[in-house]
């Protein structure tokens, strides 16, 4: 499907249901990475736990639990969260076993995510100690003093660092969740995942809240909607105002007065827009040269890209390399 970037990454995603696990951290990620699967990602949901049966702290039960498999670097290993009981003789935070097989699956190179108090666990596991991470604003700073070599952070969505991924209260997990689709496919997957479940694809407290793939879609013009999805699906090829409308099964002048009523801004600049946004991504997240980047994003002149970019984010493309944290993209101007 056009969606889906060349991008590899994206396996199994062997979901961890702790007891009393939190019906919404569970199931918000969970269903993007089933709606990015049906638009062509080749993610597998799996369900594993010490139990073939386990109570949600909602009082839901879920059965027909697999063990604690083995994974490898392929799988993405999701921890949601679950009701934090306090400590106490032969009742640790998290059980042996669970933080042995984390441990396991961090050593096999698996990534691993966690939503709300799942971090818990894989602070229990030590795979918090020296990383960026956080949680819940609720347990934040008992976080802090169980783990003082995790570098809590508070005040954002979610936070990647390295093979770990975590992120704050409940809701948040389809932010973690969209945000780790985006990363293995590309910013166009993701922002069809959002739109599918109707919901904004947000991004950490450091970067853009909103992504450029889904400003300007809270509309209900269907043949403006039709040009926006071949426009963010076709980002390196080059397009005439004919060819769009041809998408839009509209003439180009209707086009034209259609999208700049509809969106603010024209088909062309709105393209520009999407691909300054991947060449950001591009640039932040792999290897690819300044003239790679540009030629990936449907620029035909490099001087040109470097003009656009620098206007665009306050910093020519070679710089904003290591403009801010892991992934983050600079901010728009």
């Amino acid at each position: 499907m056009g969606a889906v970037s060349d991008v590899t990454r994206g396996g199994r995603v062997v979901v961890l249901v702790l007891p009393e696990v939190n019906l919404l951290d569970l199931g918000g990620p969970v269903q993007v990475f089933d709606a990015a699967a049906h638009l062509g990602a080749p993610y597998r949901v799996e369900y594993v736990a010490q139990a073939p049966e386990v109570e949600s702290a909602q009082g839901l039960r879920f059965a027909g639990l697999g063990p604690l498999a083995e994974v490898g670097p392929q799988d993405l290993v999701l921890v949601p969260g679950h009701r934090l009981r306090e400590p106490g003789p032969g009742r640790p935070l998290v059980p042996a076993e669970v933080a042995d097989w984390l441990r396991a699956a961090h050593r096999a190179g698996a990534r691993l995510a966690s939503v709300c108090s799942g971090a818990a666990a894989l602070g229990e596991a030590g795979l918090l100690d020296g990383r960026r991470c956080t949680t819940h604003w609720s347990l934040i700073e008992a976080m802090r003093e169980r783990y003082p070599a995790a570098r809590v952070q508070d005040a954002v969505l979610y936070v990647h660092d390295g093979p770990v991924s975590t992120s704050a209260g409940i809701s948040t997990g389809l932010d973690l969740a969209l945000s780790l689709v985006e990363r293995d496919h590309g910013p166009a997957l993701a922002a069809a995942v959002a739109r599918q479940l109707v919901v904004y694809l947000r991004r950490s407290g450091t970067e853009p809240q909103v992504s450029a793939f889904l400003q300007h879609r809270a509309h209900l013009h269907p043949a403006v909607h039709r040009v926006q999805d071949h426009l963010a699906q076709h980002l390196g090829v080059p397009h005439t105002l004919a060819e769009l409308a041809a998408v839009a099964n509209l003439s180009p002048r209707g086009l034209s007065r259609a999208f700049t009523a509809t969106v603010g801004i024209t088909p062309l600049e709105y393209r520009q827009r999407l691909r300054l946004e991947l060449a950001a991504r591009l640039l932040a997240e792999t290897g690819l040269t300044v003239e790679a980047v540009s030629a990936r994003c449907g620029f035909r002149d490099v001087r040109h890209f470097r003009r656009l970019f620098t206007a665009r984010y306050g910093m020519p493309p070679s710089a904003s390399r290591g403009s801010g944290p892991s992934g983050a993209l600079p901010a728009v101007r």
